[in-house]
């Protein structure tokens, strides 16, 4: 299903349910999982999004719930801020990892993400960090 109105197209009927968004005059964008490693084996997986050229997104809409959805690769910029890095607009590049979920941020061209995905931070620090 796709939802369009105003300059606001949604892959869903939400943007809560949605895995893409393109907003005129903003950008265009596909939703990913980013996972981070915390002390004491714990580790908290964020929903982020992925700003991405318009031609990638309607690349992943005809890919998505296509056979080739496991081959999926997709190079954009983090869209999100996540405390407590700074990360926000760091090159970044998704894959689908199982096929039976949005995709994983794997790996980025940036100093800080790329930490943010491969050391161990601090669970108090990170979880402090969260909404509550």
């Amino acid at each position: 299903m796709t939802v369009e109105s105003g300059g606001l197209w949604l892959s869903h009927a939400t943007p809560r349910e949605s895995v893409m968004i393109s907003a005129e005059g903003v950008g265009a964008f596909v939703r990913a999982l980013l996972p981070v490693h915390l002390t004491g084996g714990h580790s908290v997986t964020f929903g982020v999004w992925i700003r991405v050229p318009p031609g990638e997104m309607h690349r992943a809409l005809s890919e998505w719930f296509a056979p080739t959805y496991p081959d999926l690769l997709i190079d954009g910029h983090l869209a999100n801020q996540i405390a407590p890095w700074s990360v926000r607009g760091a090159p970044t590049r998704i894959a689908v990892i199982d096929p039976d979920h949005t995709p994983y941020v794997t790996s980025s061209s940036g100093a800080e993400l790329a930490a943010v995905l491969q050391d161990t931070w601090n669970h108090e620090l990170v979880l402090s960090t969260l909404p509550r």
